[in-house]
C-alpha cells in the first residue's frame, strides 16, 4: 500500500463509491454494490453483489486494499472477509452530522483530508441554503416518510433531519433515532392518527405504489390521502447516506414549497 493510502477499493454499498469519486479517487474503486447509480463511469467497474449479497469470490478476485462496507445488515460478508485476510471498514452513519464524519474518515483514509474538508463544507452549504429558503414558509407540513410498506418503517434519521430542513414536519420524530429498522415499525392507525399532510415513501429500491398507499383502509381519512400528496423519491437520492443525500434534501423542498399554496 502506498502512503498515499489504499489503492484498490472495493465498495459494498453505492455511497462510498459516489465519495471517493467527488474525492477525485474514482480511480482507486475497484468495485462496485449492484445498486451504485452515481457517477455514471462508476457503473462501468465490476458488480460485486447487492446490498445484503456480497459475492465473496469476486471481491477477492479484484484484490483489494480496502473494502469498505456499511451497517450491521453487512456483518456476515465483513466478518468472512476479514476472516480471508482482508482489511474491513464498516462504516455506520445514521444522521447529517455522521454522514459528514463519514467523508472526513473516508478522506483522511485515502490521504486527501483537504478534499474531505472541502466536499463536506460544499453540503453544509447546500443544508444552508434549503434551510434559508424553508424559513419563509407560513405552514410547515405534517410528513410521513415511508422507508418500507410491510411492515410500514418510518424514515431513518437523517431521512427525519432532512424533512426538518426541507421544511417539514416529521410525524415519528420520536423514532427517526432508532438505528434498527425494526424499532421504526410504526401501525396503520397511528399514522391515520396523526394525519399526515403529505406522504413519502421510498421503499429501499423498489418502485413506490401511490395507489396502493391511498388505498390502505382508513387511509382516505389522511389529508395528504385526500388532497392526492403521496410522492415518490428514489431511493438512491435519500436513503443512501452520502452525497446524494443532497438530491433528495431538494427534492423534499420543492415538495414543502409547492404544498404552500394549497395547505
Amino acid at each position: 500500500m502506498e502512503v498515499g493510502g489504499p489503492q484498490r477499493i472495493v465498495c459494498l454499498t453505492a455511497e462510498t463509491t459516489e465519495i471517493l469519486y467527488a474525492l477525485s479517487a474514482g480511480d482507486r474503486v475497484v468495485g462496485i454494490s449492484g445498486y451504485t447509480t452515481w457517477p455514471t463511469e462508476a457503473r462501468q467497474k465490476p458488480k460485486v453483489g447487492g446490498y445484503t449479497t456480497v459475492h465473496l469470490d469476486k471481491v477477492m478476485d479484484l484484490k483489494p486494499d480496502l473494502v469498505l462496507a456499511y451497517s450491521d445488515l453487512q456483518a456476515d460478508a465483513v466478518r468472512d472477509l476479514i476472516r480471508r485476510g482482508v482489511t474491513v471498514i464498516t462504516l455506520n452513519q445514521r444522521s447529517l452530522v455522521e454522514i459528514l464524519q463519514t467523508i472526513r474518515m473516508i478522506g483522511a483514509i485515502i490521504g486527501k483530508p483537504a478534499d474531505a474538508l472541502r466536499l463536506m463544507a460544499m453540503m453544509e452549504a447546500a443544508f444552508a441554503q434549503v434551510r434559508a429558503s424553508a424559513a419563509g414558509f407560513k405552514h410547515r407540513p405534517r410528513v410521513y416518510f415511508e422507508e418500507w410498506d410491510d411492515p410500514l418503517i418510518s424514515g431513518i434519521q437523517w431521512v427525519g433531519e432532512l424533512i426538518d430542513l426541507a421544511g417539514g414536519e416529521d410525524i415519528f420524530p420520536e423514532l427517526r433515532e432508532c438505528r434498527s429498522a425494526s424499532d421504526r415499525v410504526v401501525r396503520p392507525d397511528e399514522v391515520i392518527r396523526r394525519d399526515p399532510e403529505i406522504i413519502v415513501a421510498s421503499w429501499c429500491g423498489k418502485k413506490v405504489r401511490p395507489e396502493r398507499i391511498a388505498q390502505r383502509p382508513g387511509w382516505d381519512a389522511v389529508t395528504a390521502v385526500k388532497r392526492g400528496r403521496i410522492h415518490e423519491i428514489k431511493s438512491a437520492h435519500i436513503l443512501q447516506p452520502g452525497l446524494s443525500i443532497i438530491n433528495g434534501l431538494q427534492s423534499l423542498h420543492k415538495l414543502f414549497s409547492d404544498a404552500q399554496i394549497n395547505l
